[in-house]
């Protein structure tokens, strides 16, 4: 029976039960209260009419209500059908689906179950030949047990009888060929190490020439001149009296002032600033140079054009140490270190340029450690400050390395920095691979081909040695080291020195000559003995 026969039954019930429920409504009314005797009267009948009418409109709106109730239920019913079978063919597909899979499980667990049964046999012949191999594996041990008592045995009687032979017990023998064994090893040993130190050697030399050569081609600078004296032009010769002053009075006061001596000779247009204090020799020359311009000289300019000087020579020394750093990359580092360092600006060693040469070797450093992986900031410090006590050997005794260690380390500087400092002349035992790098860094920048050339320093001080000789000497009253140091004119008092010892103090003095100087070509030693004899006509 269909869902659409199910719907129009209950539809009809439905109708059928209205129907009934209206006449017995119908019957109830009109014969509740009414005697069966009594005949109904017309209004009583239309009334029964109008109630059935009324009756059976309820009836047709129960009827139309039942319809589409029952329409309703028939969609309802439709869409429940589709549905069913739209959920039975699912549930096919999902059976079939199973019954695939099902049968893809069955047949790979069925192929599984005879790989297993395959593998278990394999295992099966595996075990049995184990069980094969270890049967012989023992009867070969028991074979061998019995080798080996017998080749104890054979091995004893041989020992014994090479004993006999030998004269030389097991153990003294066992110890004989150890120490021929260690002696060959020995030796074999030492022969490599003497192979891996040449070796390494050789690479080290090669390796250390490049990483010189690479920093030497990379740095290159001018060779500058070293004096110790300073010219300034004047615009006339007048100048020259008007710095001289009425009776010196202004020379006197410069040279109080500035602690230069002014030399004031025929040179035209020209006057010569003598100091050993580079600071002070420029210093000096401004003040001088103001002056000329100004046109006014007297004791009180120069004081005030000498204080104006001073400082501006201290801001260009401390100028030039910023540049030094701003170069080098250099960061943190304490004032008066960064002025000392501007100070080297003036100072000239060997005819190199102090500050240029702690540049220069501060690059040439970093190059190196760049080269060996090292700390190129540590090594440019290094480099930069080694030579930093030259600032102060004009106003303290000693050493420069070891001046300029207590400087470092007066001003904060590290321990490897001090002592690469107080280190790179030896005298301070060289600790550290730092100190190494700047030594060698320094006799780089001072050793290349145009950087330095003698020393007007050693130069003086020879032509003071050589005057000191012969001053020495008991009767003499002046000595005069003329043409470079090659001649010596040594003046003798005559009341004191006649001269047969004239001769034997120009003979003296070339002999100690000889014995504490080196000098180039010879030196001519001149001893004048002059006799004068002054008389006055009135």
């Amino acid at each position: 029976m269909g869902p659409l026969v199910v719907v129009l039954m209950v539809a009809v019930l439905v109708l059928a039960f209205g129907m009934v429920a209206a006449l017995l409504v119908v019957v109830r009314r009109t014969s509740g209260g009414v005697p069966r005797s009594a005949r109904p009267t017309p209004e009583q009948v239309q009334a029964v009419q109008d109630e059935l009418e009324q009756a059976r409109e309820e009836a047709r709106e129960i009827r139309t209500k039942a319809e589409s109730d029952a329409e309703e239920m028939l969609r309802r019913s439709e869409a429940a059908a589709e549905s069913a079978a739209q959920m039975r063919r699912e549930v096919e597909e999902e059976s079939r689906i199973l019954k695939s899979e099902l049968k893809e499980l069955r047949s790979d667990l069925e192929r599984r179950e005879a790989r297993l049964a395959e593998r278990e046999q394999r295992l099966d012949e595996e075990a049995r030949r184990q069980t094969e191999r270890d049967r012989k594996l023992a009867e070969t041990e028991v074979e061998l047990a019995d080798r080996r008592e017998e080749l104890l045995q054979v091995e004893g009687e041989r020992r014994a009888i090479l004993e006999r032979v030998a004269g030389l017990t097991a153990d003294q023998a066992k110890s004989e060929l150890v120490k021929e064994i260690e002696n060959q090893a020995k030796r074999e040993a030492a022969l490599i190490i003497r192979e891996i130190e040449s070796q390494a050697r050789k690479e080290g030399e090669k390796r250390a020439t490049k990483i010189v050569t690479l920093a030497v081609q990379r740095v290159a600078t001018e060779q500058t001149a070293e004096s110790v004296v300073s010219v300034l032009h004047l615009p006339g010769d007048e100048m020259k009296g008007r710095i001289i002053g009425r009776e010196g009075r202004n020379i006197r006061a410069f040279e109080s002032t500035t602690g230069v001596n002014l030399i004031i000779d025929d040179t035209p247009e020209a006057v010569l600033l003598s100091c050993f204090d580079p600071v002070r020799r420029e210093t000096a020359r401004l003040t001088l140079e103001k002056l000329v311009l100004d046109g006014r000289i007297h004791p009180q300019r120069i004081e005030e054009a000498h204080d104006r000087s001073r400082q501006e020579v201290q801001d260009l020394c401390a100028r030039a140490g910023e540049d030094a750093l701003v170069e080098l990359g250099i960061t943190d580092m304490h004032p008066e270190l960064t002025l000392l360092l501007g100070q080297l600006r003036y100072r000239t060693s060997y005819g190199q340029n102090v500050l240029k040469h702690l540049i220069e070797s501060a690059h040439i450093a970093g190059i190196m450690a760049a080269e060996l992986r090292l700390d190129q900031t540590l090594l440019k410090r290094c480099a930069l400050l080694h030579d930093i006590g030259k600032a102060l050997t004009h106003e303290v005794e000693g050493s420069h390395a070891l001046i300029g260690a207590e400087i470092a380390r007066r001003y904060g500087e590290s321990e490897d920095v001090v002592h690469a400092i107080e280190a790179h002349h030896n005298e301070v035992e060289v600790r550290t691979v730092e100190a190494v790098l700047t030594q060698a860094a320094d006799a780089i920048s001072g050793g290349r081909p145009g950087a330095r050339r003698e020393s007007l320093e050693a130069y003086v001080k020879r032509l003071e040695r050589l005057e000191e000789i012969a001053q020495s000497y008991e009767g003499v009253e002046k000595v005069f080291a003329m043409q470079a140091g090659r001649e010596i004119r040594v003046m003798v008092k005559p009341e004191a020195i006649d001269d047969i010892q004239a001769q034997v103090i120009a003979r003296d003095v070339a002999k100690q000559i000889e014995e504490e100087l080196t000098y180039p070509g010879q030196i001519r030693i001149t001893v004048v003995r002059e006799s004068r004899a002054t008389e006055f006509a009135r």
